[in-house]
């Protein structure tokens, strides 16, 4: 990357500034009256309030054809969100324009993704494409190569939201996350004036959307995966047909059969059997004997399932997004934010948690949950324990009193050590610092990593934009490629490996599995032979079509 345009990259994911929210807020109320249209040119640095055409980027995703404001989109009420797909906050975003698009589906109104990337990996159309189909987004969505209509809109950071009245009027913008019912609002409140005014399209437009054809491995998106030697059981989070896979050992060829799926498929929360349990995009899975913990991300909740019966429980969280950055309080009383992974011993369930940018853990004796690593503050900064500042950590490893973390939004390995109550990073810079590069701390880089595992002395990393699985030396700080070519892709059975954006791996009895989440697809691993197998699941298909709860 160029330093000019790193320099302009230099924006915190989800910056949340009191001060300024409060007067773009204020700016778009007031702009809602037509009072002080001048209020919403200082939101975009004093130009025009007339929209910026939707030009200079790549391509458009997710519609058949390129849309403009000034045309096509003229008599409709435009709600633009700036966005990077790798980023909590923007994932945390996506409900609310879900909902917004479910309320207003027969009204002249649309929403449009303007993907501005951060991470290098981040700007190839096909994996926004990807991400388009994993995150089940429904909207039209533009590749805004090098930021021009980034910088055209005057935005400053991910996720940005700027409405646009149906004359191609900018409204008003407003930055971070948790704006449902002031958008409901807002765009309510257009669409009422415009039809009075006679300015309003009698319709919505209509597009056609990416579409995935049903992978073959009968797995949609796997995020992690949990090898359970003891009982010769592979486990594996099936994040996006909304269930747990239970599979047994997988063979030197890949070949394992199917021993049960938990949950439905549907998106939900139910408890109990697993035929009539529900998840919602669930990560991290940690076992502790025939108890299986796992982190159900979109639900914000912690369950747990009876891997003797398959019956499902909540352990903890609301089921709503929670601010919370302390904790304290016991269970399902507790509100939780997008728990990603987990790691668990006799007395403590920890948790990442990657919303509020911290560590959690939950007292297992009495259930109380609460916040242990990391001051809420995203960035990376190694020290005691409550001052210390981590980035969306998406992956753990328990090794004795050394708890190792994936801090993608930093690209980092770092570990926590429990008796020292110390944080120290291993590979790692900063929040805009990241690459590809083998070698030693400070000068060594990864891309995004989500997911971490113990092989012997060494940790492997699943370093998700270079598509490819890293060994790190904790006490040499040093990392290595094991396999990936840095280019996303299938690989040549008995030769090359290639993988596709890995979100999780575990490693155990001598076998690594990764969970190759773009590929739909596990893969065993011989670490020390590199010999691979993509794993196969005799009796596995995809979950019924959508049954709503």
């Amino acid at each position: 990357m160029k330093p000019r345009e790193q320099r302009a990259r230099r924006i915190r994911c989800g910056v949340r500034i009191a001060a300024i929210k409060s007067l773009v807020v204020t700016a778009m109320l007031v702009a809602l009256g037509w009072t002080n249209p001048s209020a919403t040119r200082a939101q975009t640095g004093g130009r025009s309030s007339r929209a910026p055409e939707l030009e200079g980027g790549r391509g458009w995703l997710n519609t058949d054809r390129p849309l403009r404001i000034h045309e096509e989109l003229k008599g409709q009420v435009v709600l633009l969100d700036f966005w990077t797909y790798c980023c909590i906050n923007c994932i945390h975003v996506l409900p609310d324009l879900a909902y917004l698009e479910e309320k207003y589906k027969d009204e002249p109104f649309i929403v449009i993704g303007v993907h501005s990337a951060k991470f290098q990996n981040e700007g190839e159309a096909k994996n926004i494409r990807s991400a388009i189909l994993r995150y089940e987004i429904k909207h039209p969505v533009i590749v805004d190569d090098n930021m021009a209509i980034w910088r055209r809109y005057g935005v400053r950071s991910w996720p940005t939201l700027v409405v646009v009245d149906p004359t191609g009027q900018v409204v008003g913008s407003i930055p971070g996350e948790g704006h449902r019912a002031l958008l409901d609002n807002v765009v309510q409140r257009i669409l009422d004036e415009h039809r009075a005014k006679g300015t309003l399209a009698k319709a919505p437009i209509k597009f056609d959307r990416e579409q995935l054809a049903p992978p073959e491995s009968g797995l949609r998106f796997p995020g992690k995966v949990l090898a359970d030697a003891d009982n010769q059981r592979l486990i594996i989070s099936d994040s996006n047909h909304n269930r747990i896979v239970i599979a047994a050992w997988p063979g030197p060829d890949g070949g394992a059969k199917l021993i049960r799926t938990i949950g439905n498929g549907q998106v939900g929360r139910t408890n109990g059997p697993p035929e009539k349990a529900r998840f919602n995009h669930p990560q991290g899975m940690a076992l502790d004997g025939n108890t299986l913990f796992v982190a159900d991300t979109e639900n914000h909740l912690i369950r747990m399932v009876s891997l003797t019966t398959g019956r499902v429980r909540t352990l903890a969280g609301t089921g709503k997004q929670s601010g919370d950055r302390a904790g304290g309080k016991r269970g399902r009383r507790q509100g939780l934010n997008s728990p990603w992974d987990l790691e668990v011993n006799k007395q403590w369930l920890y948790i990442a948690m990657a919303g509020p940018h911290q560590l959690w853990r939950i007292d297992r004796r009495s259930n109380k949950c609460e916040a242990f690593v990391g001051s809420g503050r995203e960035n990376i900064l190694d020290g005691s324990l409550a001052n210390s500042q981590l980035a969306q950590p998406s992956g753990l490893a328990l090794a004795g009193n050394q708890l190792y973390f994936a801090d993608s939004e930093v690209s980092a390995i770092r570990v926590v050590d429990l008796e020292a109550g110390q944080v120290r990073t291993l590979i790692g810079k900063g929040l805009f610092d990241f690459g590809d590069v083998d070698g030693t701390y400070p000068s060594a880089r990864l891309q995004h990593c989500l997911g971490v595992t113990i092989w012997g002395d060494k940790l492997l990393v699943a370093d998700t934009y270079n598509h490819k699985i890293k060994i790190i030396d904790p006490v040499k700080r040093a990392s290595t490629t094991l396999l990936g070519t840095g280019k996303s892709g299938l690989g040549t059975p008995g030769a090359t490996l290639e993988l596709y954006e890995p979100g999780g791996l575990d490693f155990a009895d001598g076998v690594l599995f990764v969970a190759d989440t773009n590929n739909h697809r596990i893969i065993r691993i011989d670490p020390e032979t590199k010999q691979w197998a993509v794993v196969t699941i005799e009796g596995l298909t995809p979950p019924p079509a959508d049954d709503p709860e």
